[in-house]
């Protein structure tokens, strides 16, 4: 009786819980995100010795806790789905990651750019076209024909972040996005282990080639992440550029790289 009772004051306990979590989603998706956030950058530091960064672990806990939580609900929108987690869809959605990309955007000075000089330049428009160009051609031999979804997927290979905001501004389903957001993070992933190991092959020991190679790579997780582990020096040099990429990719793809394919497609 002494079990029963308090097994059901436990439940009820929990309940209250939940409803208070639930009547605060966003706080309460605030910090969880923190949370996860806060786990992976120890995980990072002291598991894996600072060879990946933080975030990467953060987004693959992120995936993990979608598939979790859509899983146990049921439902398709993953962890939002379970009523004290669904803020996480308010916090994820389309308005506040746009208004994180346009920030960024416009966080950033054109003479910034030119003083990483010509190369810098180059770089970037050199790693854009590559990425859309490959991403693209990807998606094409895997079988999509839909403009939409082509023009999506390639924009994935940009990075993680201008494959979603190009997806929803064509109105793209959800599973293309979810393929473009993870080709992105592959890409961040490879970006990040690969360039300690290629550095000194590449030359990249100095402020002017970390602004090219973020204009390349584009990703600014994972050349923030490669180049600290390889020189923290060279980090401010290679997310200036990294970061014009994806403000540029959020501009292009819906624009310009959409026309190219259904001209191309028909």
């Amino acid at each position: 009786m002494n079990a029963a009772v308090n097994g059901a004051g436990s439940g009820g306990a929990w309940q209250a819980v939940a409803d208070v979590l639930a009547a605060n989603g966003l706080v309460t998706a605030l910090v969880v995100v923190g949370l996860v956030s806060w786990l992976a950058d120890l995980v990072a530091r002291t598991l894996l010795g600072g060879r990946v960064q933080g975030s990467v672990v953060a987004i693959l806990a992120g995936l993990a806790l979608a598939w979790w939580g859509g899983s146990v609900s049921g439902g398709a929108r993953g962890a939002a789905d379970i009523p004290w987690l669904a803020g996480l869809g308010l916090l994820g959605g389309a308005m506040l990651r746009d208004l994180a990309v346009v920030a960024t955007a416009f966080g950033v000075r054109p003479g910034e750019l030119t003083g990483a000089g010509p190369a810098g330049v180059v770089g970037l428009a050199a790693g854009l076209v590559v990425a859309f160009a490959v991403g693209c051609a990807t998606a094409f031999a895997c079988g999509y024909r839909d403009p939409v979804a082509v023009t999506t997927i390639g924009a994935g290979a940009a990075t993680y972040i201008v494959g979603p905001v190009t997806g929803t501004a064509l109105g793209a389903t959800a599973d293309v996005i979810a393929v473009s957001f993870a080709a992105g993070v592959i890409k961040a992933i490879l970006v990040m282990v690969l360039t300690p190991l290629v550095a000194r092959t590449i030359g990249l020991d100095n402020p002017r080639a970390a602004a090219v190679y973020g204009g390349l790579m584009g990703t600014n997780s994972g050349v923030v992440g490669g180049l600290a582990a390889t020189d923290p020096a060279l980090v401010p040099y290679g997310a200036l550029t990294a970061t014009f990429y994806t403000g540029l990719g959020c501009l292009l793809g819906p624009s310009l790289v959409h026309g190219i394919v259904r001209a191309l497609l028909g």
